[in-house]
């Protein structure tokens, strides 16, 4: 974790403004960077990159490893000369994301710039796309060969193609591949300009003192290039169907528990291999971040075993995960870690253990420390500095909707810790984390706006609706910067 206190504000890059109806990895992921430069802030945390299946969830993507089409620049492909400027015109919404419209406009088009691309491409680009393939060929080539499957399977969940291929038979894939050539290629372009323009990205930010604060899911989706590539390393049955799935069990919060569907890793067989999947998702992710959450840390000490054909979480059973095999494995071929550990929820002494034997940084969220006592491990009081606190995360209200949805009592229970008035919510929130001896302090940009319910990013459970919000370009003011700088600047966290 860090050696110097520092802070951040979280942000999906499809939550920034722009003229492509999604937020992008262009100008406006820049400017982005310059307000955070000018407001004194050193991390930038975004959800999980990769493309994104039914519902759109960050969480639930085709692969580990591959990039989000829809946040690729398209402005930067005309500058690169594979698409006309008329090509990139549209009418969308300001204020949202409606990702069918966003993907009936942009996935042609990333298409057409690279038949552009193969047609037209001088010596010296086609050297690097080519680079670019040979170097991540371990993971592309599937992939690309997967995406050209669905289309041509027209959707279809990979167990549901011909047998030949789902079962990745030799002659199959030799032959789809040669019959979709185009179509593979395309995809890897595709993967190629979202890597240029994260690490370009990923480039500047570091030349102004932003580290980016990535986020990996310990959990792939079953309609995935992952599981078709390496079915050996999931419980599947014949017919490519998992046996076991993942979930939580029944809690206060659900008395079903949640099922979430994923297959289960077979830990057993990813230890004979020596790990090396999680070694080289790992690997990826730190070569596109600085710092990375991996979500249910729990699940690597022990999880919720699921049979697949139950309907809700409630008859699953708590199976011993890798624990500490896995990250001894992790750190011999990577070195030190930086991983921060997702440990919200009931987590057991074992959890701890495991999260401390690695020195991972856990997590605080401020809107769950005034549900109880004194005691309560979410309060400021209680931090150590080896955590992130955050007002919120991605899966909570809005501050200033959570405390206008508290009940009368437990608001002024809530300013009466804080020492502020109702009128200075959420900014008193924020100030508590600031003030927290965390050694990161994380606020969703929501916060810093001020924003309701309405401007909430995902409520868990809801399979419509979320991921959608953005955010218009006039609101990132120089008033607001200077505010921020002004609390980071107080609590010692001005990295520069």
């Amino acid at each position: 974790m860090h050696r110097t206190r520092k802070s951040g504000i979280l942000l999906h890059p499809t939550s920034l403004p722009g003229k492509e109806g999604i937020g992008t990895l262009g100008r406006s992921a820049r400017q982005f960077v310059d307000f955070l430069h000018l407001a004194g802030q050193s991390v930038w945390q975004v959800l999980p990159l990769g493309p994104t299946a039914y519902g759109n969830s960050p969480y639930s993507c085709y692969s580990a490893f591959a990039g989000n089409p829809l946040v690729i620049d398209l402005a930067a492909l005309v500058g690169d000369g594979d698409l006309a400027s008329c090509d990139v015109k549209g009418s969308f919404h300001v204020d949202w994301v409606d990702f069918p419209q966003v993907e009936a406009h942009k996935l042609p088009l990333l298409e057409r710039a690279a038949g552009t691309f193969f047609s037209a491409a001088d010596p010296q680009r086609m050297e690097e796309f080519w680079h670019f393939c040979d170097a991540n060929n371990w993971w592309l080539q599937d992939f690309a060969l997967f995406m050209a499957l669905k289309s041509r399977f027209k959707g279809k969940s990979w167990s549901a193609w011909p047998r030949d291929i789902s079962r990745r038979e030799p002659a199959a894939l030799q032959q789809y591949g040669e019959d979709l050539g185009p179509q593979i290629g395309a995809h890897k372009y595709v993967q190629w300009q979202f890597y240029r323009q994260w690490n370009d990205l990923k480039s500047y930010a570091g030349a102004k003192g932003v580290e980016l604060f990535g986020d990996i899911p310990i959990f792939v989706a079953h309609d995935s290039a992952d599981v078709w590539a390496n079915p050996g390393l999931f419980h599947l049955d014949g017919a490519g169907q998992p046996t076991v799935v993942a979930g939580v069990p029944p809690d206060y919060f659900s008395k079903t528990g949640q099922l979430w569907g994923n297959p289960l890793y077979r830990w057993e067989e990813m230890a004979a291999g020596g790990y090396s999947w999680w070694t080289a998702r790992l690997r990826s992710s730190f070569a596109l971040y600085d710092l990375v959450r991996i979500d249910h840390f729990r699940g690597f000490e022990a999880y919720w075993e699921v049979p697949a054909k139950e309907k809700t979480a409630v008859n699953g059973r708590w199976v011993k995960g890798p624990g500490e095999a896995l990250f001894t494995a992790l750190e011999t071929a990577l070195g030190k870690l930086p991983i921060v550990a997702e440990d919200l929820g009931v987590i057991t002494p074992e959890v701890e253990a495991l999260r401390d034997r690695f020195g991972f940084a856990g997590m605080k969220i401020l809107q769950f420390a005034f549900g109880s006592g004194p005691d309560n491990d979410y309060l400021p009081h209680n931090h150590v500095r080896n955590c992130v606190v955050y007002t919120g995360t991605h899966d909570n209200d809005t501050t200033l909707g959570w405390f206008d949805s508290l009940k009368d009592r437990e608001r002024q229970k809530v300013l009466r810790y804080l020492d502020c008035a109702a009128n200075n919510m959420p900014w008193g929130l924020v100030r508590a984390a600031m003030a927290s001896v965390a050694a990161l302090a994380v606020v969703p940009l929501q916060d810093f706006l001020e924003l309701p319910a309405s401007a909430r990013m995902n409520v868990p459970g809801t399979p419509r609706g979320n991921w959608s919000w953005r955010f218009t370009g006039e609101v990132l003011t120089e008033p607001l910067a200077e505010r921020v700088l002004g609390l980071t600047e107080t609590f010692g966290r001005l990295a520069r």
